[in-house]
C-alpha cells in the first residue's frame, strides 16, 4: 500500500510531459510546410522583380497611343497639341528646336493641314512596335518604337513586315531604304511611362 502511494505523484508527472512534447511538436511547422512557404516567398519576389513581357503594352503608353489615335481619327492636327502638352518636355520632332509641333507638321505636310502626318500616325500605330531596353528601372526601363522594323536591315524583313513598309512609304523611298538596307522613314518613340520621346524621320 505505501509503495503504491509514493508511485502515484509519478503518473501526473509523466502525462504532463508527454503532452508537453505534443503540444511544442504541434507548434514547430511540418519541413514539408516551411519548405511550401519559402517557396511561395520565392516566387512572389521572383514575379515583383520580373521584367514586363514584350507583348504587353503597358498601361501608360497604351493611354498615350489612344491619345494620338484620337487626333488621327478626328482628320485634325491640331488634336495632336493634348498628346504633346501630356510631356513636360516637347518631344523631338527634327533637327533644331520645335517650339509649336503643330505648326511644324503643318509646314512639312503636303497639303499645309497636316492630313498626310496624321496618316503616318495611323499607319505606324496600326501595326505592333519593337521593344528596347533603357536603364535597370524594372518598372519604366523600356521603349515602345514604330515601326517594328525601324532597327533592322531591310534585307532581313519578312514579307509582312515588307508589306507594311510598301504600305508605309512611296515606291521611291522604298527603293532608297532597300538600296541602303535601312529603313529611313518616320519613326516614333514612347516611354514605358507614356512620355512621347520622339517623332522623326531617319
Amino acid at each position: 500500500m505505501h509503495g503504491a502511494a509514493k508511485r502515484r505523484p509519478d503518473f501526473p508527472l509523466a502525462l504532463v510531459l508527454t503532452l508537453s512534447v505534443v503540444v511544442h511538436a504541434g507548434a514547430v511547422e511540418s519541413p514539408s510546410a516551411f519548405a511550401q512557404g519559402r517557396a511561395q516567398g520565392k516566387s512572389s519576389t521572383t514575379a515583383a522583380k520580373a521584367k514586363p513581357r514584350d507583348d504587353v503594352v503597358p498601361t501608360a503608353v497604351s493611354d498615350m497611343v489612344e491619345a494620338i489615335q484620337a487626333a488621327v481619327h478626328s482628320g485634325r492636327i491640331a488634336e495632336l497639341r493634348d498628346a504633346v502638352d501630356w510631356n513636360e518636355m516637347k518631344p523631338d520632332l527634327g533637327p533644331g528646336l520645335v517650339s509649336d509641333p503643330v505648326a511644324y507638321w503643318r509646314s512639312i505636310s503636303t497639303d499645309g493641314e497636316g492630313r498626310d502626318i496624321l496618316d503616318v500616325l495611323g499607319k505606324l500605330l496600326a501595326g505592333k512596335p519593337a521593344v528596347r531596353p533603357l536603364g535597370r528601372d524594372v518598372e519604366n526601363n523600356r521603349l515602345y518604337i514604330w515601326p517594328r522594323f525601324a532597327d533592322s536591315a531591310i534585307s532581313a524583313l519578312s514579307k509582312e513586315a515588307l508589306d507594311a513598309l510598301a504600305d508605309l512609304v512611296p515606291a521611291d523611298e522604298l527603293r532608297a531604304m532597300r538600296d541602303a538596307d535601312r529603313y529611313t522613314g518616320w519613326r516614333l518613340v514612347l516611354g514605358a511611362d507614356g512620355v512621347w520621346h520622339s517623332f522623326r524621320r531617319d
